[in-house]
Parts: C-alpha cells; structure tokens; sequence
C-alpha cells in the first residue's frame, strides 16, 4: 500500500518500531525516533555497505533493544536502506513487518516499492535478498526539495523507466516537463504503475511471453528490469575500478544500450530519440565502458537461465518485450 504524507512526524510508531536509516536523513529519523521507538540504527547506505555484515548489525541491534516477533521495522532513507532494512525485518525472528519511509525520488518511485529486499556478494548486486511487501510505504514530497540535482534526476531514470514500459502519454508529459523539480507532481502516478505491476505478479511468475502485456491478461514484473540487465553490468565494473556511477545513472545508460539492442534486433529506432530525450533531461547516455567488458557481471545476473540472460526491451514506447540472449551475443549485435 502507498500513502501520501504531509510530513514525517506523522508516521505512525506502534510499540516496538526499530528504525533503520541512512545516516545522511538522521534530521528525519529523529522526527519518528522521537514519538516512541524502541531502538534505531543508522547504516552507511552505499553499495560497498550493502552486506549480510550489515544486515546483521541491523539484527543484532533488534536483538539489543529487545524487539520481539510482534515488533516493526521502519525503514528511513533510499533504496539501499529499503533493502537493508527489508531484508533484516523477513529474517529477524523469522520474520517481522516493516514499512519504508522513502527519502530519495529513486526510492518513491521505485526501490520502496514491490517489496524486493537484499544484499550484494562480492560485489554482485542482490545476490542474497526476499520478496516481502512493506506493510506501507509513505510518501512525503518533503524530503524531495533538499535533494541534491544528481540524487534527483537518479530517481528521474527509474520514474521514466516505469512510464517507457508502460504509459506512453505520461512518458511524453514528463519529456515536456522544464525541470526534475517541475516533474514531482508525477512521482505517485510512477508508484501507482509500479505497485500495479507488482500486484499482478509479485514472485516474477508471471509467463514470460515474448510480448508480457499480450500474456493473458497478465503482465511479468520482469518488464521493471528494462536498463537494469546492463546497469548492473556497469555498476559491478565501476565498484571494481573505484569509480562514481550511482545506481540511477547506471539504469539511464542502460536503458539506452537496451534501446539500441531492441533497435538492431527489431529493426527499430527508439535509441536516437531516447538518447535526445535523456540528454534534454539532463540524464546521462554514454556508458564509460565497452559492452566487452559488462558480458562477465551480465553473465551473473539473477535473470540468467543456463547461458542465456532474459533481456528487456522495447517494441515502442509503453510496449515491453522480452529476448533471450547470451551476454556475448547481445554484445555482439550492438557492435554491428
């Protein structure tokens, strides 16, 4: 369930709330802190802290405070506290309630919905993790006008991903938009597609028809996964080189190699005008590495099935499809 706020002090602290935040959002914490919980942990929320280590600090703080199986965790930041947090509530006592109280565009649009919860394994992205559903996820438009640009337009790219799968005319409103900041107004009607999604399918069951929308009626979960087959490929090569690309950047650099693998494959040419719409927007097009050198991460994503990885592409706007691929394969088609 997905529930706007006027502000976080409202968020409601039952008698054993646990609070896990990014220790960069403590000034909002201390706003739910403050009217009753137990206990509270603050993580580093990056990718390199994005371990069972930590998760494990996370229980072993519940543990301390003395939080029992009728207790809650609540989640206080991005999507790497999300995940965390998440993770920790479905494992803790075998499992405990939690709700997100996203603070970044990224996550109220995206990674505090859909209940995918978990951690990397050496340096694989959510190698380890469950599906759980937050009990609530509260959006508050407040944490959005701190936002630094960068943090911001990294939720633009997972808030144009959902409406490039499946709402064409809310894709071209948000082109028109003259700013990230002028675009917020569309930040539910993003959510609302994605728990939509997610409803239909929640384990990622769903037939993996070659068009998803056409299957019965029903549409995979998988189609929220356009970008990010090549985003994790490139996140997975900049943590090993110590460079600087944040998740966001990562889907909108995929999202674009994933048009251009659709384009060769389908004889179409939504990558050149995706590329403008992007760059008008201020997203970032131009992967910093080869597609050489992604096939290894892409090799190891959760989506692989033998030695064929499940791509998501795009047919047209709001019409996702599904290819099969070897990582060498579909790196070989975008070099023709």
């Amino acid at each position: 369930m997905i529930k706007e706020i006027s502000s976080f002090s409202v968020v409601p602290v039952g008698g054993e709330a646990f609070v896990v935040y990014d220790a960069n959002v403590a000034w909002i914490a201390e706003q739910i802190i403050s009217r009753g919980a137990v206990g509270a942990v603050a993580v580093e929320a990056t990718e390199e802290n994005k371990t069972m280590e930590t998760v494990l600090l996370i229980c072993r703080s519940m543990m301390e405070a003395g939080v029992t199986r009728g207790g809650e965790v609540i989640c206080v930041g991005g999507g790497i506290t999300s995940d965390l947090g998440g993770f920790a509530a479905s494992i803790y006592k075998r499992g405990i309630p939690y709700v997100n109280v996203p603070t970044t565009l990224l996550a109220q649009v995206d990674a505090g919905i859909g209940g995918k919860t978990g951690v990397n394994l050496d340096g694989y992205k959510n190698m380890l993790g469950v599906i759980v559903e937050p009990r609530v996820t509260y959006i508050c438009a407040d944490a959005l006008r701190t936002l630094p640009r960068r943090e911001l337009l990294c939720g633009v790219a997972e808030l144009v991903k959902t409406f490039l799968i499946a709402d064409r005319a809310s894709y071209e409103e948000f082109c028109r938009c003259t700013s990230p900041t002028s675009a917020v107004k569309m930040v539910l009607k993003a959510a609302a597609i994605k728990q939509g999604i997610v409803a239909e399918d929640l384990y990622e069951r769903a037939p993996l028809s070659s068009r998803p929308s056409e299957a019965r009626g029903e549409i995979s979960r998988a189609v929220l996964n356009f970008g990010h087959t090549f985003a994790h490929g490139i996140e997975h090569v900049a943590l090993e080189r110590g460079d600087d690309v944040a998740h966001g950047e990562a889907v909108a650099m995929g999202m674009i190699l994933a048009a251009k693998l659709g384009d060769r494959l389908r004889g179409t040419a939504l990558a050149p005008r995706l590329k403008a719409d992007f760059e008008r927007i201020g997203l970032p097009v131009k992967c910093p590495y080869t597609p050489e050198e992604l096939v290894p991460a892409i090799a190891r994503d959760k989506k692989a099935a033998g030695e064929k990885v499940r791509f998501v592409l795009l047919e047209d706007i709001g019409k996702p499809i599904f290819e099969m691929l070897a990582p060498a394969e579909a790196v070989d088609i975008l070099s023709r």
